[in-house]
């Protein structure tokens, strides 16, 4: 015991042992890191993602701090050059991280912050090896994919996994890892390998693996069939890697007589196969873990049962009863150049969802392609234009989200148009908000060459510039982005209320043009007031039109960090603003409604529309959501 001030001086002179004592202090030497992975086999598409995302939270409500690590085998070194059409979006971190959507849903799910370094992919690990290669740190060996890619993976995972990603101190308890794609891809080995020695390399106790596979149901027989997750286990095993859990995918919940079946073939104990049928919406997943118990198996896998408590998913419950009780509808059209897949807008969907869900309102999200508005496709396709306006003028609000390139612009242009000279809320993102101030320079200053240099390097009224800082040779990693400081210009304002009258707020960025700083004062002048910039105050970052009922426009992306018990400010107030409650709510006339899970008792029973696609009604049957795997609410 260091009872005297030499004693004292001993101890901090001694690195070491004033290190032990800091760990000990933290209580990084008294636990051991545990690793949770999931894989998928049969199919890709069965929601590993979603299933992972929801151990997470199921974890954390028994009181453990949880972390998250996506490995995606493609060679691409991160998805920032991706297409959305192939890949989804491309989900932003605080870091700049342009990283796999599925991160997002990690986020989002378990409310925490994670960095570039969560997203591992073929392309970083072998980057790595080469450039230590290339150092000579290996001296001189032949650097193979075993061990020198192997190690490098582990290495990798156990540098990211301590890294704390909840705003407190000290490492996370478990980490919850997803491996990308099915067993049995080829671009997968080297990852499998090398978690099939780190899992001898922790230690049993300490490592528990959740394979996710489809238990499908053949129309003509009509019973659910094993035989293709039994060749999954099988595939697996012979990789070197046994699964502690089974996660069923099927339309219903296993029979218990297929269980055993399971059980027997797949030597996993029935206990721990859990079904995850299709349900109304993605937020009952969690609930369907807990109610068929993977907790106890996981703490038993992972021996956790003396540090745990019964999960507490109060909140969760209400918030998924809430959203399958919905039924007054608030309809928003989102105009873009990527919906005909609507994991390219992903992250939007889900802050929309969380608004409407928050507001009490069921979300109908009507996709309108934008070339669709152009007069071109009026003489090449009459249906489908009359079908996009059609959309576009029976919504409650219009959104454009970001995008890059020319195809479509026009279409956008015309929405931002018509939101504005028809007092319809309009929510513009990135893009968006480039487009609306160029609608605004052509309709009201008489700019007819109004445009941006991404679409008209020459035009004479560059209203959008490409960025300084900006590289014109390299797509990856080059745009700004991550989290960037918008100090409000002007106090009252909507976008300002809406963020608790803040001084600056802090969101996330992904973009190379930027709103002409020539351009403000003009448009100033006109009436478009630029009431958010950066802290050099000559980059724009929030637009509004102050006669109009809500039409704003952000340089930044807000989607990215909405949660479903934290809805975006700037989603809240375009689902207000759809709703005709905007100025009561920035006014305070209006206190918001608080439901009870007794609310079932008294919605009627009519018009239920089905989560938030459909723009047609629908009774909401528990096949509607999950069976579409990368999942719409969360």
């Amino acid at each position: 015991m260091l009872t005297d001030s030499s004693s004292v001086n001993k101890f901090h002179s001694n690195p070491i042992l004033f290190f032990l004592c800091h760990c000990l202090s933290l209580g990084l030497l008294l636990k051991k890191m545990k690793y949770l992975l999931v894989t998928g086999g049969v199919v890709s598409g069965l929601g590993k993602g979603v299933t992972a995302s929801s151990i997470g939270v199921l974890l954390k409500a028994c009181g453990l701090r949880v972390t998250a690590i996506k490995i995606d085998p493609y060679i691409n070194t991160d998805a920032g050059t991706m297409s959305p059409f192939e890949h989804g979006e491309v989900f932003v971190l605080d870091d700049g991280g342009e990283v796999d959507l599925d991160l997002g849903n990690y986020e989002r799910f378990m409310d925490i912050k994670l960095t570039r370094e969560h997203n591992i992919t073929t392309g970083k690990i072998y980057q790595a090896v080469i450039d230590k290669e290339r150092r000579g740190d290996y001296l001189g060996k032949t650097v193979q994919v075993v061990p020198h890619i192997t190690d490098a993976i582990q290495e990798w995972i156990k540098r990211i996994a301590v890294i704390p990603v909840d705003g407190k101190e000290g490492p996370p308890d478990v980490c919850v890892i997803e491996l990308g794609g099915t067993i049995g891809d080829i671009e997968s080995m080297p990852f499998i390998e090398a978690l099939g020695q780190f899992s001898y390399r922790v230690g049993s106790g300490n490592f528990c693996l959740v394979h996710v596979s489809l238990v499908p149901v053949l129309d003509v027989v009509g019973e659910q069939k094993t035989k293709p997750t039994q060749h999954s286990v099988r595939e697996l095993r012979g990789l070197g890697l046994t699964p502690n859990i089974l996660a069923c995918r099927s339309a219903t919940a296993l029979d218990e007589n297929v269980k055993e079946k399971l059980s027997q073939f797949c030597l996993v104990p029935a206990e721990n196969i859990i079904t995850l049928y299709d349900v109304p919406n993605i937020w009952h997943i969690p609930l369907l873990l807990r109610d068929q118990r993977a907790h106890e198996a996981i703490f038993k896998v992972l021996n956790l049962h003396s540090i745990t408590r019964e999960p507490h998913l109060k909140e969760w419950t209400l918030r998924a009863e809430i959203c399958d009780k919905l039924h007054e509808p608030v309809r928003i059209a989102v105009v873009g150049k990527y919906t005909g897949l609507s994991d390219s807008y992903l992250s939007v969907l889900k802050a929309l969802l969380h608004a409407s869900v928050a507001l009490y309102k069921k979300l109908i999200v009507d996709w309108v392609p934008s070339s669709n508005l152009e007069d071109g496709t009026k003489y090449e396709n009459p249906d489908a234009y009359k079908a996009a306006w059609k959309l576009l003028k029976d919504a409650d609000g219009v959104l454009v989200p970001g995008g890059f390139g020319d195809r479509g612009v026009q279409g956008k242009i015309l929405a931002a148009k018509f939101a504005r000279e028809n007092k319809v809320p309009f929510l513009g993102i990135c893009l968006g908000m480039q487009i609306a101030v160029i609608e605004y320079a052509r309709s009201v200053l008489g700019l007819k060459d109004a445009n941006s240099t991404e679409f008209d390097p020459n035009t004479k009224q560059p209203c959008v510039i490409f960025m300084p800082e900006g590289s014109k040779t390299h797509k990856g990693a080059t745009m700004r982005l991550g989290s960037r400081r918008t100090y409000f210009q002007v106090k009252d304002c909507k976008s300002a209320k809406l963020y608790g009258n803040q001084k600056y707020i802090d969101e996330r960025h992904r973009h190379r043009y930027e709103v002409n700083p020539e351009m403000v004062a003009i448009l100033e002048n006109a009436g478009l007031s630029f009431t958010g910039k950066d802290e050099t105050r000559q980059r724009m970052e929030i637009i509004e039109l102050p006669t109009h009922p809500y039409y704003i426009g952000v340089q930044f992306h807000p989607e990215f960090k909405s949660r479903p018990g934290r809805p975006s400010a700037l989603f809240l107030g375009l689902i207000e603003a759809a709703c005709a409650r905007l100025d009561a709510v920035l006014q305070g006339n209006e206190s918001k409604e608080k439901l009870n899970c007794e609310m079932g008792n008294h919605l009627p029973n009519k018009n239920v529309y089905q989560n938030g696609f459909a723009a047609k009604p629908a009774s909401i049957l528990p096949d509607a959501l999950y069976s579409i795997c990368n999942g719409v609410h969360s």
